[in-house]
């Protein structure tokens, strides 16, 4: 019967792989001391989108409940002239002193907006990188490109009808608003289109049945919204601009919906300030 057989390992090979294995774990304890170090700021892009949500929400209600309460004569007089229960979000916006807070809110949400029309675009632009036919990636590239300038024209279009308002200049809030709407509804259903083109070859977007439901809701609330104008305004029935109002509030609602849906698709995403390090280190 043999002995069992034994293997003499050099002592500097030990030595050496020990050194080794310190200078590692050094060398990833510093790495991380000066990311951390060159960290100076982080935000969750959770946070951020909920603030770009509540301020235009928080401040429309505000701007509701105080019209309501203190100015009703104000916000319910209407065009005819004829009975009406609900105002439209122009005439609750349009009116001092809510208006200044209006202004204030939109002014400080369009930074993050603005931001999370960049995130969306970076975000549609890796996924549609994955399609191989070509005829589809190019298809689904430009409709990533035309949600960012639709989403663009979308804020511009919010900013104009939140400064100008109609009881300032009539005509031109009244165009802005259209601009608003059509911009909104066609980001809508790009961001959408967009979405089934890329799920068909990675994983499926999370939010994208939402949107096509929140798409259509828009849909249906723009066509009340413009039927019920036009019977106020042609034939100044008796709350057509009660209706109109509503509508005009469930398309408000669908579009901070739509637009809160990045929480879904990106929910662990950061937005952080770094301080760039060595390049030796």
């Amino acid at each position: 019967m043999g002995n069992d057989a034994q293997v003499d390992i050099p002592t500097h090979s030990i030595e050496q792989a020990i050194t080794r294995t310190k200078e590692s774990c050094i060398v990833n304890r510093t790495i991380q001391t000066l990311n951390y170090k060159g960290l100076l700021w982080s935000c969750s892009l959770r946070r951020i989108c909920l603030s770009a949500l509540w301020l235009p929400l928080g401040a429309l209600v505000f701007c509701y409940v105080t019209a309501s309460i203190f100015q009703a004569d104000d916000i319910h007089e209407t065009h005819c002239r004829v009975y009406n229960v609900v105002p439209s979000i122009s005439a609750i916006t349009g009116i001092s002193p809510q208006r200044y807070v209006w202004r204030i809110c939109i002014a400080y949400h369009l930074g993050p907006r603005l931001l999370i029309g960049s995130l969306y675009y970076n975000y549609h632009r890796e996924r549609t990188s994955y399609i191989f036919e070509d005829k589809v990636r190019n298809l689904a590239v430009n409709l990533g490109e035309a949600c960012y300038w639709l989403n663009l024209i979308e804020l511009l279009a919010l900013t104009g009808v939140t400064y100008v308002s109609n009881r300032e200049n009539y005509f031109v809030h009244e165009k802005i608003f259209i601009i608003f709407m059509v911009a909104s509804l066609l980001h809508m259903l790009c961001r959408a289109r967009v979405g089934c083109l890329a799920s068909d070859v990675v994983e499926p977007v999370r939010t994208n049945k939402l949107v096509w439901i929140l798409f259509f809701v828009a849909i249906v609330a723009t066509i009340g919204l413009i039927v019920f104008f036009l019977r106020h305004r042609l034939l100044c029935r008796p709350l057509a601009f009660t209706w109109f109002s509503i509508c005009e509030y469930i398309l408000a609602t669908a579009n901070m919906a739509f637009h809160a849906l990045i929480v879904q698709d990106l929910p662990v995403h950061e937005l952080q300030v770094v301080c760039p390090t060595s390049k030796t280190n």
